[in-house]
């Protein structure tokens, strides 16, 4: 037996982010046979904005790095993140053609006109990495 009693509950979308409301739930339990198996309350907390991210592993991101700093020809001690933008890098747009075909044949894909042109950070270009690889795969 399952029983809840509440006086609202109610999920929204708003700008492409779901919310969440629960108010003024009373607690639920779970039996049977008069046994209690589970037992739990729900309490009210203000609606928070829920962001799911997929980020590549770190060693993809290593190697994309890598990649980059060599298309670029960046000396040895320029520091080379995830959060790197290759505008600020120094990467014109045959620079960042020519990163992503570094890009293609270490990793073994083929990168999508469209995609490749979404492409701003090292870990945009290790996240689209990951996806094809997996599609590959």
């Amino acid at each position: 037996m399952a029983a809840s009693t509440g006086s609202l509950i109610s999920m929204q979308s708003r700008h492409g982010m779901a919310t969440s409301r629960i108010c003024r739930l009373k607690p639920v339990s779970l039996s049977n046979q008069g046994r209690s198996y589970l037992s739990f309350g729900l309490r009210s907390m203000p609606a928070r904005s829920l962001r799911v991210s997929c980020a590549a592993k770190p060693e993809t991101v290593e190697k994309v790095c890598e990649i980059v700093k060599k298309q670029l020809a960046l000396a040895d001690g320029t520091p080379v993140t995830g959060e790197s933008k290759f505008t600020a890098l120094g990467a014109d747009s045959l620079d960042t053609v020519e990163i992503v075909m570094g890009l293609e044949e270490a990793f073994g894909i083929s990168v999508e006109e469209e995609s490749a042109q979404s492409i701003a950070t090292v870990q945009d270009a290790a996240d689209l990495i990951e996806k094809l690889v997996e599609k590959k795969d």
